[in-house]
């Protein structure tokens, strides 16, 4: 539980009302008492509001704002305001501005607009943070406090790049193991001095998005980006703990977000909390599998959903209303993979600049007369009904798939073979394929431990760091199913390239070695031609964008390639290891293939759905002790019929018995506890 001041799964968003006339908020809480809204995250953005100068802060309007949401029955999510600094500074305080990748020196402007590493940022933003505590430390009001805001983008100004090169010291001791790390004796890159390294941007090392001259130049320079923003929140987690000890602090994250390594900062969170914002045609599994990885981030524990839009968003190329029923389709939709709270931006609709189109649960109409609003009440309803029903219920997963976000800069930094390859598409290739057959999936890192897991897949793991070879051989050789496939095993963590053949260091596990990598242009493909039907995979399927040319060295070989110069060569391999098998997908297959593969690995570990899948339908089960949460989630536009078949449970909102067969009207959702 988040907090045991409101046991029950949240329900507000952003609020703002120091953006209105003070009445507005009278009509506000009105409103969000006809709604259910029981949580208001405020001052998120108003730190030039709070301190006017160096010297003078100004807290009187944010206890009455505090003040008067707790009387009328709303907790706070208090956030410190640090994710945007006030005009005066930049303009006293120029370090606190960014420099771009271009080079450029930003001036004021925007929001996540300063330097990480700036003493002046560092200094006000944890003086402001620790000032807050202070006030509010005993107010019942607050629940949990939220830092700064998005955390993101690099800065590549001077204090940066000597932040940069002490950060490097600490990591190699000497610029004799930097240069052999990072392989400077290409292109006469040697460094004699420390002072001689420079970030690497459009002015140095990189050019575009991904493209670079050193790889472990502009990797490293992403993990001390990285660590930098961290700083930043550290410093105000701290001041903040040293008042208020047994509050729960957060940030709200990004989902995907490329630029953080959000493993690494899971450590410093109390909760996860994330913004959820998919377009009307991102696939549903790929939100989920988001929502899998939020959770995984913390190994189970029930995460926020931060922020959501009621109805549109305001920064997409096409932003699409939300239909009817799909707004509490996607909030299920977290609550049902580890959400125990349902929040959105915003509470009310902006007036001016550049988010007063993005959706409110209040419109610009300003009553409660509108689609959106109906439809936020009639959820908060529900969420009343659940109550703390589902609190602290997890979701239990046999099957994991690693993500390292080191992994994922490290491929896309690679000079080939190929641009195609997006390592967030082939994990979401396999972490799909289990989707769509209602099979469970923790999305882990590479510190997580594995022997809970009967499989374990690592698409795309071109980074093997260390020691990390030796814990897959554990887990495979004590009986554990493990998967990885093309361009794996290829470097260690400073990207430089294990010899001897790939996959490298999982070469012994897999019982294989590569010896080339080819590159199909998008218009190619070869095929996966399977030697022997297995289960329902026989024949051959499409496969394309890499092909690894392998060899076995004791693997059985499945599956071999259909054509080309190097047809007959393995493209699907498995190796016994002790008591367990580890697999290599040699290309990338087309869904179907799959699909195929993963059924049959789940049926040989006793891996089975709670329900037969329906295409278009959702299924996700949380459970606590003996209680048992099963969620169905019609995605489709029609309405479908899920057979439950032993299955005995009682509908939560409707408390209606359940058996035999369910029809799910178009983007409905049903919660059943089972028998």
């Amino acid at each position: 539980m988040i907090n045991e001041k409101l046991p029950k799964i949240w329900y507000g968003g952003d609020y703002n009302p120091e953006q209105w006339d003070k009445e507005i908020m009278d009509e506000d809480l009105r409103m969000f008492k006809l709604a259910g809204i029981d949580v208001a995250t405020v001052n998120v953005f108003s730190w030039a509001k709070l301190q006017k100068n160096e010297d003078t802060y100004d807290f009187e309007w944010l206890d009455e704002i505090i003040d008067k949401l707790y009387e009328n029955g709303t907790y706070v999510c208090l956030a410190t305001s640090t994710g945007a600094h006030p005009a005066w500074m930049a303009r006293n305080y120029p370090d606190v501005l960014r420099v771009d990748f271009e080079g450029r020196k930003r001036k004021f402007g925007g929001r996540h607009n300063s330097c990480p590493n700036s003493p002046s940022y560092r200094k006000y933003s944890t003086l402001l943070a620790e000032k807050l505590a202070e006030r509010y430390q005993n107010h019942s009001a607050i629940l949990i406090w939220h830092i700064s805001n998005e955390y993101g983008g690099y800065c590549y100004c001077e204090q940066c790049a000597d932040g940069f090169r002490s950060w490097l010291q600490k990591r190699y001791t000497t610029i004799e193991t930097l240069n052999k790390v990072w392989n400077t004796s290409f292109w006469g890159h040697t460094f004699y001095e420390w002072e001689e390294i420079v970030s690497p941007n459009a002015l140095s090392e990189e050019w575009g998005v991904d493209n670079t001259n050193f790889q472990g130049i502009s990797l490293d320079y992403r993990r001390y980006m990285s660590d930098s923003m961290l700083e930043c929140y550290k410093l105000e987690y701290n001041a903040i703990k040293k008042h208020t000890p047994d509050l729960p602090i957060t940030t709200n994250l990004m989902g995907l977000y490329k630029e953080l390594d959000y493993f690494k900062w899971a450590k410093y969170l109390d909760v996860i909390s994330w913004d959820n914002y998919p377009s009307l045609d991102t696939p549903i599994s790929l939100t989920a599998m988001t929502h899998d990885l939020m959770r995984g981030l913390k190994q189970g524990q029930p995460f926020m959903l931060m922020e959501q839009t009621p109805s549109q968003q305001n920064w997409q190329p096409y932003n699409s209303l939300k239909r009817p029923g799909v707004m509490k389709l996607w909030s299920y939709q977290a609550v049902a993979r580890g959400a125990d709270t349902v929040m959105f931006f915003q509470l009310r609709r902006s007036v001016g600049a550049c988010e007063k189109y993005h959706g409110a649960v209040i419109e610009h109409a300003g009553h409660e007369n509108t689609r959106v609003f109906r439809e936020c009440a009639e959820l908060g309803a529900e969420l009343q009904i659940l109550s703390d029903k589902l609190l602290d219920t997890r979701v239990q997963a046999k099957v994991a798939i690693v993500f390292d976000w080191e992994n994922r800069w490290a491929v896309e930094l690679s000079s080939g073979p190929t641009v195609a390859l997006k390592y967030v598409n082939e994990v979401h290739k396999y972490y799909d394929a289990l989707f769509q057959q209602n099979i469970q999936v923790d999305m882990i890192g590479v510190e997580t431990d594995l022997s809970g897991y009967d499989i374990v897949i690592a698409p795309v793991l071109y980074m093997v760091k260390k020691g990390y070879a030796k814990r897959v051989e554990d887990f495979v050789h004590a009986g554990g199913t493990f998967l990885t496939t093309f361009f794996s095993g290829i470097v260690n963590e400073n990207d430089i390239v294990t010899l001897g053949g790939y996959p490298g260091e999982l070469r012994k596990v897999l019982g294989i070695w590569a010896e080339e990598i080819d590159a199909l242009f998008p218009d190619q493909s070869n095929q996966i031609v399977m030697r022997e039907q297995w289960g329902e995979l026989k024949g051959e399927y499409p496969c394309g964008i890499l092909c690894d040319l392998i060899h076995s060295e004791g693997a059985e070989i499945k599956a071999v390639y259909g054509s080309d110069f190097y047809a007959g060569m393995p493209a699907l391999t498995v190796n016994t290891y002790g008591s367990g098998q580890a697999w290599y997908v040699a290309t990338s297959p087309e869904p179907s293939f799959l699909q195929g593969l993963i059924r049959n690995l789940c049926q040989n570990k006793g891996i089975i759905p709670p329900v037969a899948p329906v295409a278009g339908v959702e299924i996700s089960v949380r459970t606590r002790d003996e209680d048992t949460y099963m969620f169905l989630l019609n995605h489709n536009d029609h309405e479908e019929t899920v057979d439950l078949g032993d299955l005995k449970a009682t509908n939560m909102i409707t408390n209606h018995q359940m058996e035999n067969t369910i029809t799910l009207p178009a983007k409905a959702v049903i919660i059943l506890k089972k028998h």
